[in-house]
C-alpha cells in the first residue's frame, strides 16, 4: 500500500512545493519515495510488501507512467494472459503487471483485476484515474480550469488551496450524514472523490464512466448450492490476501467474521499472530448492540488454531489523546474514539507486522445489521436513527438555511434510484454498500495506513458482494441473523463462535474516559469562536457535557457513537475547524 499524490504542471509547477505536498503522505508509504515530472507530476510514497526492488514507483513502460496505491489478488492469472500476449516481465510485483495491463487493454483491464486500488496513469497527451469497485482505496481531486490535483488523501490536495472551504453543502453533508458522505463529495469546497467502480480520464477536461456495481439478477440456486458457493468464494478471497512478502497478521474479535479469516488464514499458514483490541477500566455492561466480551470468545479460536495471540490494552487517556491525530488523518471530524482505538491499535500491530486482514463488510453483504430486520420500512438511513435530534441541536438560522432533513431525503433517494427493480431487502443492502460500507473502509484505510499498516478486507470481495447482492432474504437469514455465513463455514468454527450472537467493534464503556472528554469539551465550549458556538445552541451543548452525552438518546451514527463518542465527536469536529483553519462560505 501506498500514498499518491499528482498533477498538471502548468507555468506555475514549484517542484519542491510538489515534493512537500507528496511527504505529506509519509504516513502512508515510509520505506520509499519516487517522482515523475513531465506534463504532469507523480509523487509516490511506498509501504513495501511486495516485490522490494523490482516493484519501486512511479513506474514507466513504453510511452505510460502510473503511481499506484493497493493490491492485486490475481496477479499471476493476468501475468500469465500477459505472458501469452507476448509480454515479459522484471520482477514479481503486481504493479508491473497492472501497468502493462493497462497498456494492453487500456480501460478494459479494470474488469479483469480483483483487488483493492486506486492509480494513475499518464500516457504523455492525457491521464487515466482509476478506484477499486467497492472503495477500499481512496482517491480524490480538485480541477481548476484545465488542471487537475490528485492524492490518495485530501490534506496534499487542500495544501495546494488558497483556503480550506466549506460551503453550504459541505455543512449538510457534515452536520446530516456525518461522518458518512455522498460519494463523489468532500466536506469541502471543490475538492471532489472518485467513485468506487469508476475510473476518470483527464486532458484539460473531464470524463467520468462507471466500470462496475451490482446489479439486479434472477436468483435460482438452491439453498444448498448458494451455501457451497459463499463457502467457495470465501474461502478462494481470503486465501489470495494471504501473499505477502512481509510479515501478516489478522485482527481478532472473537465474532463470526473475524474468526472466519483466521481459520482459513491458520489452515494455509505456518504459522499465524493474531491481535485484538480492549480498554483499560473498562466497565463493561451489556446491552442491546453489544452483547458479551471478546476475550473469552477470542480463546476459543486461539485455542482450536493455535495462534500466538497478543492482546492490546489501551488506556482511556490514549484514547482521548489519539482523537486529535486521527482527526488529522482523515482531514475531517470522523468516527470519534471508535477511529481512534483503530489508530492507536495498528500502531500496536505496526512493531510486528505490516499486513492484517480484518473482518469489515460483511454485516453489510450478509445482513449481520439489526436495521435489515427491523428498519425494513425505512425511508431514511437507518444509521441515522434520530435525524431530528440532530437538527434540533442547531441554531434557528442554521436550521431554517440548511434544510437538513430535505438533503439527506434527497440523498436517500437518489441512491435508491440509482438501480431499478430492487425488493426492500436490495435496497437495505444497496444502502449499506454505497453509504456504511464506505463509512467504515474510510476509517479503516485512514486509521491503518496512519500507522503504516496495510489492511485487507476479504469480505469486500467484488465477487461476493456481486453474489450476495441477489441472494434471498431468508437464505441469508437462516436460523439467525448471517445464518447463511454461518452455515458456510460451520465446520471450521467452535460451536461458541458459530452460536455467538453479533457484536460490534468494542468500545470503551469507561467512567475515566467521559470524565477526560466532558472535561475537553467544557474549556471547548467556553470559547465563542468555536464551531461548535457558531453552529449550535449553547444550551444544549451545556446539557451534553452535563449528562456525558446522554442527552442526545439514540447514537448519532451506526450503534456505536453515542453518549461520550459523542462528545467526542464533537471536540473532533472543534479541532477539524481549527487545525484546517476552515472558512464557511
Amino acid at each position: 500500500m501506498c500514498g499518491i499524490v499528482g498533477m498538471t504542471t502548468n507555468k506555475s509547477f514549484n517542484k519542491e512545493r510538489f515534493i512537500e505536498s507528496t511527504r505529506l503522505l509519509t504516513h502512508r508509504g515510509p520505506d520509499e519515495e519516487g517522482y515523475f515530472f513531465d506534463k504532469v507530476a507523480f509523487g509516490h510514497r511506498r509501504l513495501v510488501v511486495i516485490d522490494k526492488d523490482n516493484g519501486k514507483q512511479p513506474m514507466s513502460y513504453k510511452n505510460c507512467t502510473m503511481i499506484y496505491n493497493g493490491e492485486l489478488y490475481n496477479t499471476e492469472e493476468i501475468r500469465k494472459d500477459l505472458i501469452e500476449l507476448g509480454y515479459s516481465f522484471i520482477g514479481h510485483s503486481d504493479t508491473e503487471v497492472l501497468l502493462k495491463s493497462y497498456y494492453e487493454w487500456n480501460e478494459k483491464c479494470l474488469e479483469k483485476l480483483n483487488g483493492i486500488f486506486s492509480f494513475a496513469i499518464f500516457d504523455g497527451d492525457k491521464l487515466f484515474l482509476a478506484r477499486d469497485r467497492v472503495g477500499v482505496k481512496p482517491l480524490y481531486y480538485s480541477i481548476n480550469g484545465k488542471d487537475i490535483i490528485f492524492s490518495s488523501e485530501i490534506k496534499s490536495i487542500l495544501y495546494y488551496l488558497d483556503n480550506s472551504k466549506v460551503d453550504e453543502d459541505g455543512l449538510k453533508e457534515l452536520l446530516g450524514l456525518g461522518p458518512s458522505h455522498t460519494l463523489g463529495k468532500t466536506i469541502y469546497k471543490d475538492v471532489f472523490q472518485l467513485k468506487p467502480g469508476h475510473y476518470m480520464y483527464f486532458d484539460g477536461s473531464v470524463t467520468i464512466h462507471e466500470y462496475w456495481n451490482v446489479s439486479v439478477n434472477n436468483f435460482n440456486l438452491s439453498f444448498d448450492d448458494t451455501v457451497k458457493e459463499v463457502r467457495n468464494l470465501l474461502e478462494d478471497a481470503i486465501k489470495r490476501q494471504l501473499v505477502s512478502d512481509v510479515p501478516l497478521c489478522t485482527f481478532l474479535s472473537g465474532g463470526v467474521d473475524s474468526s472466519i479469516i483466521t481459520a482459513v488464514a491458520a489452515n494455509n499458514l505456518d504459522s499465524l499472530t493474531t491481535y485484538s483490541i480492549d480498554y483499560e477500566d473498562n466497565d463493561f455492561k451489556t446491552n442491546d448492540f453489544q452483547v458479551s466480551k471478546d476475550l473469552d470468545y477470542i480463546k476459543y479460536v486461539t485455542n482450536m488454531y493455535n495462534t500466538r495471540h497478543i492482546d492490546k490494552v489501551i488506556s482511556q487517556e490514549e484514547l482521548v489523546d489519539t482523537l486529535k491525530r486521527s482527526v488529522e488523518l482523515r482531514d475531517s471530524p470522523g468516527m470519534a474514539d471508535i477511529d481512534s482505538s483503530l489508530y492507536w491499535f495498528c500502531l500496536e500491530i505496526k512493531k510486528e507486522h505490516t499486513v492484517g486482514l480484518s473482518g469489515e463488510c460483511a454485516d453489510e453483504i450478509f445482513g449481520g445489521y439489526p436495521w435489515f430486520y427491523r428498519d425494513t420500512d425505512s425511508t431514511i438511513f437507518p444509521w441515522l436513527r434520530d435525524l431530528d435530534a440532530r437538527v434540533d441541536l442547531l441554531k434557528d438560522e442554521w436550521r431554517e438555511s440548511l434544510k437538513i432533513r430535505e438533503y439527506v431525503k434527497d440523498k436517500y433517494d437518489e441512491t435508491l434510484a440509482e438501480i431499478e427493480n430492487m425488493d426492500s431487502h436490495q435496497q437495505m443492502m444497496y444502502l449499506n454498500i454505497k453509504w456504511f460500507m464506505t463509512t467504515l473502509l474510510d476509517r479503516k484505510d485512514r486509521m491503518s495506513m496512519g500507522a503504516s499498516l496495510e489492511v485487507r478486507v476479504p469480505f469486500a470481495d467484488h465477487r461476493l458482494v456481486e453474489f450476495l447482492f441477489n441472494v434471498p432474504k431468508d437464505y441469508k437469514f437462516y436460523k439467525q441473523e448471517k445464518g447463511l455465513l454461518r452455515e458456510a463455514m460451520k465446520d471450521l468454527l467452535p460451536k461458541e463462535i458459530l452460536n455467538r450472537k453479533k457484536n460490534p467493534y468494542p468500545k470503551t464503556h469507561s467512567e475515566v474516559y467521559t470524565r477526560l472528554i466532558k472535561d475537553k469539551l467544557s474549556e471547548v465550549i467556553k470559547d465563542k469562536n468555536s464551531i461548535l458556538n457558531i453552529l449550535f445552541k449553547k444550551d444544549r451543548l451545556i446539557e451534553l457535557v452535563n449528562t456525558g452525552g446522554e442527552s442526545f438518546e439514540k447514537p448519532w451514527f451506526g450503534q456505536l457513537m453515542t453518549g461520550p463518542q459523542l462528545l467526542a465527536y464533537l471536540y473532533q469536529m472543534d479541532y477539524w475547524y481549527k487545525k484546517y483553519n476552515i472558512e464557511l462560505v
